[in-house]
C-alpha cells in the first residue's frame, strides 16, 4: 500500500526521492522509493530523521511500523 503521507510531505518540500535519500544518509533513492511504496520501513533512526527532514511527525509518516533496530544487541 502506498504511503501517501510520505509522497505528499517530500514533494511538498521540494524535494525528489534521490535528494531526501542523500539528506538523510542513504545510497540512493531505492530506500525512499521501497518506504513510499510499502516495500519497507526505515530502522528508526532513519524515520527520524526524515520526520525532522518533512517537519512531520514519525507516526503520521510511518504509522506504527517503523523498525527499532537493524539487529537487537541484547
Amino acid at each position: 500500500m502506498k504511503n501517501t503521507n510520505l509522497i505528499n510531505s517530500r514533494k511538498s518540500k521540494g524535494l525528489t526521492q534521490e535528494q531526501l535519500a542523500h539528506i538523510v544518509g542513504c545510497k540512493g533513492r531505492q530506500a525512499v522509493s521501497n518506504w513510499e511504496n510499502g516495500y519497507s520501513t526505515p530502522p528508526l533512526a532513519i524515520a527520524l530523521k526524515v520526520a525532522e527532514v518533512l517537519e512531520k511527525d514519525v507516526a503520521f509518516l510511518f504509522g506504527h511500523k517503523v523498525q527499532e533496530t537493524h539487529t537487537n544487541s541484547a
